[in-house]
């Protein structure tokens, strides 16, 4: 089933509401409907980052157990860093076979992959260089992603939606004048909203980094907190 538009929705929704009307042979309203806007940008307060283990081995358990090795070592890291439990998540782990595809020969299994990582919830982002640097130095050999969120976005969300209510309501009345007619009650509202992230830093080949390196510079930047809000208007009878 095809979805239906935002504005289209709530003009469905608002027919759904007046039909009794028609049902008692009543007209159907005049309405204006629009989609208002707003935006808030906020500084991101926490740091996600998905760092891990890739080891090889001839056989999987050898790679398994170079692999678990390596990640003791790396939740040894995280705990001495101050990183709580509850903010320590496995996002993936993979144990794959490894093939000799040369010289133009039938595929030749040569050894094992093994692959664990981690997702690490940071509340502190000012710590993330360092954090970075610190997995890195304990055999972290895999930092796939690094992303940024606001904690609590309740604050900057209502100022986005007091925007995009500005919004809707600046532009109902701007169509209200150049067709010569006056805004009524407002007979609907509904909501739409999202959260639009900036460009985020990624990172990649941790293995490639110097162990003795300084704290990776890192740059939260801003987050938009978005709004969208559409409003139905009632068109004052002549």
């Amino acid at each position: 089933m095809p979805r239906l538009s935002f504005a289209a929705a709530a003009v469905m929704g608002l027919l759904a509401a007046v039909s009794p009307a028609f049902a008692d042979g009543g007209k159907m309203p005049r309405i204006v409907s629009l989609t208002g806007h707003g935006e808030v940008r906020s500084t991101p307060d926490i740091a996600f980052v998905t760092s891990g283990v890739s080891t090889q081995g001839e056989t999987a358990a050898e790679a398994l157990a170079a692999n678990t090795k390596a990640m003791t070592g790396l939740f040894a890291a995280l705990k001495d860093a101050g990183i709580e439990d509850k903010d320590i998540q496995t996002s993936n782990f993979s144990v794959q076979p490894r093939y000799d595809f040369s010289n133009g020969q039938a595929p030749k299994l040569v050894g094992y992959d093994v692959s664990n990582n981690v997702t690490v919830k940071l509340r502190k982002v000012d710590t993330l260089g360092a954090l970075l640097d610190k997995m890195v130095q304990s055999g972290s050999n895999q930092i796939s992603g690094v992303s940024f969120d606001v904690s609590q976005p309740e604050e900057a969300m209502d100022e986005a939606r007091k925007l995009a209510t500005q919004d809707a309501t600046r532009k109902a009345k701007l169509y209200a004048r150049a067709m010569g007619v006056e805004l009524g009650n407002v007979m609907q509202i509904s909501e739409g909203s999202s959260a639009v992230p900036p460009p985020l830093p990624f990172v990649r080949g941790a293995a490639m980094m110097k162990a003795d390196a300084a704290p990776v510079p890192v740059a939260a930047g801003e987050q938009t907190l978005a709004a969208d809000v559409n409003i139905i208007w009632e068109i004052k009878q002549p």
